[in-house]
C-alpha cells in the first residue's frame, strides 16, 4: 500500500493515520469460530471475510476513488447442532448477533457514516431480518449484506461439484490469502450424508443439519484439488464485483 492510499484496515491502523482522511463507508467482516475439516483453522470464515473485505476496499479506492474502512472481524457465528458440541466451537444466538450489529450501527450513525456493508463469511449467519429492523431504526443508513462466497458461481473455477464447508472453494481462497495456515496433507475428504427424507433434500422444508450425522471430518466437500491459483483467479472476479458495489453505494442512490 502506497502513501497515497488511506488506511483501510482498522485491525492494524492507528487514530493518527485514520484522522487524516474522511471515509464514505465501513465494511464489517463477520465470520465464525468452528472446525473446518482437519486442515483449515477455526477462524477460516473470519480470515476470508476480512481479507476479501480489505482486498475489495483497496480496489474501490484505487479504481474508483471511494474510501472505506474495514472494521475488526466479528467471530461469533450461528452453529448447527452436532457442530456446536465440538471442542471450542462457539455458537452465537440470533439475539447476540443482533445486539452486536445494533451497537456497531449506532456507533457509525453517531459518526455520520451512513453506509455499512456486512461481509459475511459464514453460511450459517442470517442478517436479513436484522437489517430490516435496523433500516426502520436508522432509515437514513444503507446497511447491505454481502456474502463473498455466493457472488460468483463456483462452476468453471473449481472442479468439485458439491462444496459447502471447508471444501475446494474455501481452501483455495485461503491458500491464496494465507497459505501458511493451510495444511492440505491433513485434510479429510469432506464426505457428507444427506437427510433420509427426500422432502428435506429437495428443499420442500428446512431444518438445520445435525453436523455429527452429516460429516465425519466436519467438512462438506472434498478439498484435495484445491490450489492457490484457483483461489486467486476466483477471488479476483469476486473482489472486482464487490469493489463496484462499494462504488455504487457511495455514488448512486438505490432508487
Amino acid at each position: 500500500m502506497t502513501d497515497t492510499i488511506p488506511p483501510i484496515d482498522l485491525s492494524v491502523e492507528t487514530y493518527g493515520n485514520v484522522k487524516e482522511f474522511s471515509y464514505s463507508f465501513a465494511v464489517l467482516p463477520w465470520g465464525s469460530t468452528e472446525p473446518h475439516n482437519y486442515h483449515l483453522p477455526y477462524l477460516t470464515d473470519c480470515y476470508l471475510a476480512h481479507d476479501v473485505a480489505v482486498d475489495a476496499v483497496h480496489k474501490a479506492w484505487t479504481r474508483y476513488g471511494v474510501r472505506g474502512m474495514v472494521l475488526p472481524t466479528i467471530p461469533l457465528g450461528a452453529q448447527n447442532p452436532g457442530q456446536r458440541e465440538l471442542p471450542f466451537c462457539i455458537h452465537a444466538r440470533y439475539e447476540t448477533q443482533k445486539h452486536v450489529l445494533s451497537d456497531i450501527v449506532e456507533s457509525l450513525h453517531a459518526q455520520d457514516i451512513r453506509i455499512l456493508v456486512i461481509m459475511n463469511g459464514h453460511g450459517g449467519n442470517s442478517f436479513k431480518p436484522m437489517i430490516r429492523d435496523l433500516s426502520i431504526d436508522y432509515p437514513e443508513m444503507l446497511i447491505v449484506n454481502c456474502e463473498w462466497f455466493a457472488i460468483e458461481p463456483r462452476k468453471g473455477h473449481f472442479e468439485e461439484e458439491f462444496d459447502d464447508h471447508a471444501g475446494e472453494q474455501e481452501t483455495s481462497v485461503l491458500m491464496y490469502y494465507r497459505p501458511e495456515l493451510v495444511n492440505l496433507k491433513t485434510a479429510g475428504d469432506g464426505k457428507s450424508t444427506d437427510f433420509a427424507m427426500d422432502s428435506l433434500n429437495k428443499k420442500v422444508g428446512w431444518l438445520p443439519r445435525d453436523w455429527s450425522k452429516t460429516s465425519v471430518d466436519t467438512g462438506v466437500g472434498n478439498p484435495k484439488k484445491s490450489t492457490a491459483e484457483k483461489g486467486a483467479r476466483y477471488i479476483e472476479i469476486v473482489t472486482e464485483k464487490i469493489a463496484m458495489l462499494f462504488n455504487e453505494l457511495v455514488n448512486k442512490k438505490p432508487y
